[in-house]
């Protein structure tokens, strides 16, 4: 009879640990066990993200006790610990203040966001669009937003139960409220790059 054994290093699932011990310059990511790393982002997708973190960030983060909507806090690629051997790094992800106190030292957040977005890249896609987006549907994440600047779109998602209800997909040309920030309209053009000449 053969007997099979996996090595310890092989059967070992990956924990926070093991993103400490990467370098400082690495994107990691810990998902079901599995060490994923990503490369730097083009300029598209850094302007997607950035773009977003001020539309939604100025009015919910910002100016929370200066005139806007206040209540949230808006972090850009923090690391948010959602089971032993599931830890992402979304583009953007969103909690309300009363959920989430004295964020300034954690690492990684331990509670789960309200609302997460990515913003897709070749590399992440089918992470993102499938597997972080049943994670984030389990862990109890109420929103979840994918944009895509290749095709210049933004899905906004409403958790019910385990699974997501699509909103709305908007592109260029669109303003839309959209929930949970559904207090301001968001220019979805504004995302993305200019298209080439």
């Amino acid at each position: 009879m053969l007997e099979c054994r996996m090595s310890d290093a092989a059967a070992r699932l990956a924990t926070f640990e093991d993103l400490l011990r990467l370098p400082d310059d690495v994107r990691a990511e810990i998902l079901q066990g599995q060490v994923i790393t990503a490369p730097a982002p083009l300029p598209k997708h850094s302007k997607a993200q950035r773009a977003l973190g001020s539309f939604i960030g100025r009015p919910f983060d910002d100016d929370h006790g200066h005139g806007g909507p206040g209540g949230w806090w808006i972090f850009v690629e923090v690391d948010v610990q959602l089971g032993l051997h599931d830890i992402v790094r979304p583009d953007l992800a969103g909690w309300r203040r009363e959920r989430l106190l004295n964020p300034g030292e954690q690492r990684p957040i331990l509670v789960a966001p309200d609302w997460v977005c990515e913003v897709l890249s070749p590399s992440t896609a089918a992470h993102d669009r499938i597997t972080k987006r049943n994670l984030y549907a389990r862990s109890g994440i109420g929103h979840y937003w994918i944009v895509d600047v290749d095709a210049r779109t933004l899905e906004v998602f409403e958790r019910h139960g385990e699974h997501w209800l699509l909103l709305g997909a908007h592109g260029d040309g669109d303003v839309a409220r959209l929930k949970p920030f559904d207090q301001i309209e968001v220019d979805v053009g504004r995302l993305f790059l200019p298209r080439a000449e």
